[in-house]
């Protein structure tokens, strides 16, 4: 069994009793301890972390052309240990997902998740706008250690209105991951397009991923922007 916790925000520890199996981002590692010698290894995922080949070949095809590629290595446990994963320094974010709990959430954003969580690569269709690709990352809680750990470029913020109801609304470069209990949730996306756009002079807050009171649902974001994504303008 795998637990996870935080070390100082930046690391994500990861603590096997028994036999396991995790799925992280390739090259994350960074520590280890284990009793009497090392008793885990790595293997990189050439596909994706499906069981079914021909579903991880389509997920891999789909990752690739939609910019939501990412390396991911198994790290195959064998007894007790304790591990370490980082990655350029960026804050750790640990969710644990409920049974039938689902997760989208950008490639990039990845750090690691048990083996209870399913995976697969779902079309959203919203990456004509910002840097977001066409399609996200969908996991989902299927067992009670369905452990998630995603990065954040900074200390995130959380969002919810599972209790309020109300709109959430938030910058698709700055969305990291959304989390619903009645499926997936995807946001609407709204765009306010003018004539100042076209003369340069945008607001730069020209389109947003929107959530209504009817979609309960939580957010983490990051304080920080990807870069891309349409800058419409005449100078």
């Amino acid at each position: 069994m795998l637990t996870f916790e935080t070390v100082n925000e930046l690391t994500l520890k990861v603590t096997c009793s028994g036999s396991d199996v995790l799925i992280a981002k390739a090259g994350s590692f960074i520590a280890g301890d284990s009793p009497g010698g090392k008793n885990y290894r790595f293997e990189k995922l050439l596909l994706g972390p499906q069981n079914n080949f021909a579903q991880a070949a389509f997920g891999s095809l789909v990752r690739r052309m939609t910019g939501e590629n990412i390396p991911l290595m198994k790290v195959m446990m064998n007894g007790n240990s304790v591990t370490y994963y980082a990655d350029c320094s960026q804050h750790v974010v640990i969710y644990k997902l409920a049974p039938g709990e689902v997760i989208s959430v950008e490639s990039e954003n990845i750090l690691a998740f048990t083996q209870e969580c399913h995976y697969e690569v779902r079309f959203i269709g919203c990456g004509v706008l910002s840097q977001k690709g066409l399609a996200t990352t969908l996991l989902t809680g299927n067992g009670q250690n369905s452990y998630v750990a995603v990065l954040s470029n900074g200390n995130p913020i959380v969002l919810s209105n599972v209790e309020s109801r109300s709109t959430l609304s938030a910058d698709p470069d700055a969305v990291i991951c959304w989390m619903s209990q009645s499926g997936y949730c995807d946001p609407q996306i709204k765009a306010d397009f003018n004539w100042k756009t076209f003369i340069g002079q945008a607001s730069g807050e020209s389109y947003a991923f929107e959530w209504s009171g009817n979609q309960p649902v939580t957010v983490i974001i990051q304080p920080t922007e990807r870069s891309g994504g349409i800058r419409l303008g005449i100078d």
